[in-house]
């Protein structure tokens, strides 16, 4: 008799386990990027440095790229200013702040030429999009 109760206590045991797999669900997924406002800012940052300065384009060959990643405001951002001259007053300032990031782009560059790449190129580095135009 305790040899019976035994194999029924086995069996129940493999069918708890059974119902147990059963409701595992598989691994999630991989999770998708961070909005945070530094996780964007450090792609904007990643995304300006490639395209618009060690790529040697032209249009930025007069500006240098001062990244302010480390801001203790909430608000990372990176600066343009002028090659010659980066101690003076920003071109161009890209912040970002909360989570999700809202992102604010200002400064004179905006106004000239090209601004509305420099505009669309953040834009889709922001939404964790990669590559130059």
């Amino acid at each position: 008799m305790r040899a019976a109760a035994f194999f029924r206590f086995i069996a129940t045991i493999g069918s708890v386990a059974a119902v147990v797999a059963s409701c595992q669900s598989p691994s999630p997924p991989p999770p998708a990027q961070s909005t945070a406002a530094l996780a964007t800012m450090e792609r904007v940052a990643l995304g300006a440095n490639a395209c618009w300065f060690k790529s040697g384009d032209a249009a930025f060959k007069p500006y240098r790229l001062a990244p302010e990643l480390n801001s203790f405001s909430g608000r990372p951002r990176i600066l343009l200013v002028k090659r010659n001259s980066p101690e003076s007053r920003p071109l161009a300032v890209v912040q970002a702040e909360g989570h999700p990031a809202r992102l604010q782009a200002f400064g004179p560059l905006f106004s000239e030429a090209v601004g509305s790449r420099m505009t669309t190129d953040i834009k889709r580095w922001a939404a964790g999009g990669t590559g130059c135009r």
